[in-house]
């Protein structure tokens, strides 16, 4: 599959994805839950869906197992909303790279303030 198409089926997904999350899911588990990004293997097999949620510790476990839950229900959905040969599985995945961000921001900054003192002295 071809890069380009594979990168169209991932924006395809996201944007169903969301939709279905948005007006169709009705556990209370996953309000809030946000589609950050959907990564497709090129065989259909799989797509990894990114998800961040604005809970805390419990309430995030929560909304990834509700995720989990409604992943066949979500599956179906795209199936009647999709004309693809093959609806994958979906992997429901926390999506950490702002947090990851966050960090080395806060990284650089250190290292900022520690150049500034040292230039001072």
């Amino acid at each position: 599959m071809t890069n380009q198409r594979l990168f169209r089926l991932n924006e395809q997904f996201l944007r169903e994805i969301t939709g279905i999350l948005r007006n169709d899911v009705r556990d209370p588990r996953v309000r809030g839950v946000v589609v950050t990004a959907v990564a497709v293997t090129p065989d259909l097999w799989m797509a990894r869906v990114y998800v961040r949620t604005n809970h805390v510790d419990k309430e995030a476990r929560e909304a990834m197992e509700g995720l989990n839950t409604a992943s066949s229900f979500i599956r179906s959905k795209l199936g009647s909303r999709l004309h693809i040969r093959r609806i994958p599985e979906l992997r429901f995945l926390e999506d950490e790279i702002p947090d990851q961000v966050n960090r080395i921001e806060e990284i650089l900054q250190d290292i900022k303030k520690e150049n500034d003192t040292e230039s001072l002295d």
